[in-house]
Formats: C-alpha cells, structure tokens, sequence
C-alpha cells in the first residue's frame, strides 16, 4: 500500500499537492455549498472533450500519417530537425501542448537510432519541447492554462492573439536561430508502417474537435459539447475514455477550491492582492517555475483582473525550470526512458535554452 501511495505521488505531484492545499483551506473555510460556485464547469468540459477529440484523432493515425509525409522532404539533419520543430510548434496550437510532445519526442527517438549522435538528438529534443510550449501559446485550446484564462476573463480570439502573437513570433524566431547549431550533414528518416487512416473514426473525432471550436468561441454550449463527447466517443472507439487525462481535471477542480477558499479568507486575500497588484507578469512568470504554469494561472486569476499580463506571464512562465511547464516534464519522462540516455546532458542543455528563452521573453515583454 505504501509502496502504490509513493508510486501515485511520484506519478500525479502536481494533483497530490493541489489536494493537500485545497484540503488545507477547508480546515478554515468549512464545505458548504458555496463550493460548487468555484468550478468552472465550462472548462472543464472543454477540457475534457478536446482530449477525447485528439485521442481519437491519434488513435485513427493521422498524426503518424501526416509525420511520415513530411519526413519524406527531409535531406539533412538540420532540415530534419527544423521539420520535426516546426511540426511541434504548429500541431500544438490544435493538438495541446502536451499531446504534441507524446506524438512527436517518440518519433525523434526513433529516428535518431539511426543517426546515432546523442548530443544533436538531446538538442532536437529541447527544441521540439521549447517551440511545442510557444505554439501552444498562440490558441485558446493550445494549453490548459490559455483555455481556463481565456473563459475567465471573457476574452475573443482577437483579444487572445493580440495579446499572445507578438511573443509567440519572437520565441520562435529565436529558435530558428538556434536551429543552426544542428549539423547539415545528410540523413535519411527511416521507413516504417504507417496504419491506413480509419475514415469513420477520423470523421467522428474531426467532428468533435471542430464542436471544441465552437464551444470555446461560445457558439454552442458547454452542456451540448459533453453530450456530443460522450455519444462519440461511445459511437466510434469507447476506449478513447480511457486515455482522457482524469488527473488533469481533478488538479483543476483541486486549484477551483483552493482559490476559492482563499478569497474568502479576507486576509490573505488583500496580501496576495497587493502582491500581486501591478506585478501580474512577473509574478506569474517566477511562480510557473515552482509550482508549474498551469496552477499558478488558476491560483492568481482569482486575487486580479489583468487578464492579458497575467497570460502572458503564465505562458513565458512555462520556460525555465523543468517543472514550469508539465509538457516539459512529459519530454522529459520519455527521454529519459529511452536506451543510451543522458540525463545529466539533457538537463544542462533544456536548462540553458529554457532559461535563456524565459529571460528574453520576459524581459521584452516588460519592456513592450
């Protein structure tokens, strides 16, 4: 039982410590049915069906399909590694961040046992994770944090791109300069057997994922959405239900309380205002790198009304340590796995990329 407890802890850090501190605020702030009040129901059922939708999408091979089609154009290692980049940070304004890594890292692997150079395969790694993090930043849908933000404050997509562009195009420049450290020595990706699309379950899925859309632009409600997740899922492949992220949505629901009770506690609620009074970018970004971005933007959407520093911040703020970003973690989690892996190098290199992103992004952001 220990042993499973620990395991469980090791696995879900983030849902463990957001249980700990909403269970710490209800000691003051007894349940009561003011609770249900904290949810926002909306995004958790967005949340939910976008995983089903790009589960589905996954499963029916479109994503291995389009991968191949493009690795064909590939001639040199440089050119692979820009293809494989440039894959991450455009799928993750779609696919979610996160998703975009567990598509894509595998693949880099798997291509790079023929290429067999560590230090180039460590380094397309860290950039696949740093332009997978910057797409991400350019949609509503692209991260979880940008779809809790952007219903909480009531922003349009031209308000959300306004605001997030600018940045997005800088850190990806950036990493296209950097992309020249790669060698341009000839490579071949290897072939392997891609399974023929399922047309059913890509029309089901598609379906759903353009119902997402829709309801994150407030077209449609949220309540239709999750009828149409579950009837589709069921529909075209049930078991996607099983491969939806329930720990993400329990952390959720863990920070909705947390933050809740929190502002009731009159308190700590006037020093976390005036902490954060002013400083929304700042904070946000220096909190992401402790506790992760996407709690830090459910914490602090509760004590200010600066919704656009408070994204940006939140989003830069996934640059830096390994934990700022949980997609980080998730690249990390398979590189590490993988055979002759180095972890020690891995972990210098995503550090001083990571690092120095964090600290152009912010500071220009402050500036301008």
């Amino acid at each position: 039982m220990k042993n499973k407890l620990l395991t469980f802890v090791k696995a879900q850090p983030v849902l463990v410590i957001s249980f700990l501190a909403a269970l710490l605020t209800a000691v003051f702030v007894p349940p009561d049915a003011e609770y249900l009040s904290y949810c926002n129901f909306t995004v958790l059922i967005e949340l939910f069906a976008l995983m089903a939708a790009v589960s589905g999408l996954r499963s029916a091979g479109l994503f291995e399909k389009a991968t191949q089609l493009l690795l064909r154009k590939a001639g040199t290692v440089r050119r692979l590694g820009l293809i494989l980049m440039l894959l991450c940070f455009f799928s993750a304004m779609l696919v979610t961040n996160d998703v975009a890594l567990l598509t894509f890292v595998p693949l880099t692997l798997l291509i790079w046992e023929s290429i067999q150079d560590e230090k180039t395969r460590i380094f397309t790694i860290v950039l696949e994770t740093a332009a997978t993090n910057l797409g991400s930043m350019l949609t509503p849908i692209g991260n979880p944090q940008n779809l809790y933000l952007y219903d909480r404050y009531h922003l349009t997509a031209f308000d959300f791109i306004r605001i997030m562009l600018p940045t997005g195009l800088l850190g990806l420049a950036a990493l296209l300069g950097l992309i020249f450290f790669l060698p341009s020595e000839p490579c071949t990706a290897p072939k392997r057997d891609v399974p023929s699309i399922g047309k059913k379950e890509l029309a089901g899925f598609g379906g759903l994922f353009a119902l997402c859309l829709l309801t994150v632009l407030r077209v449609i409600p949220a309540w239709a959405l999750l009828i149409a997740a579950i009837l589709i899922a069921f529909a075209f492949d049930h078991r996607i239900l099983m491969k939806i992220d329930y720990a993400l949505l329990a952390t959720f629901v863990c920070f909705f309380i947390f933050v809740g009770n929190i502002g009731r506690i009159p308190a700590v609620q006037e020093m976390v205002s005036a902490i954060l009074s002013g400083r929304e970018l700042l904070v946000a970004a220096l909190l992401s790198q402790v506790i992760s971005n996407v709690p830090a933007a459910v914490m602090l959407a509760g004590f200010t009304e600066n919704g656009a520093d408070l994204l940006l911040g939140v989003d830069i703020g996934g640059f830096g340590t390994l934990i700022a970003s949980l997609a980080s973690l998730i690249s990390f989690q398979i590189y590490r796995k993988a055979e002759g892996a180095q972890v020690g190098r891995f972990l210098g290199m995503f550090t001083l990329v990571n690092a120095g992103l964090l600290a152009g992004l912010l500071i220009t952001a402050m500036l301008f």
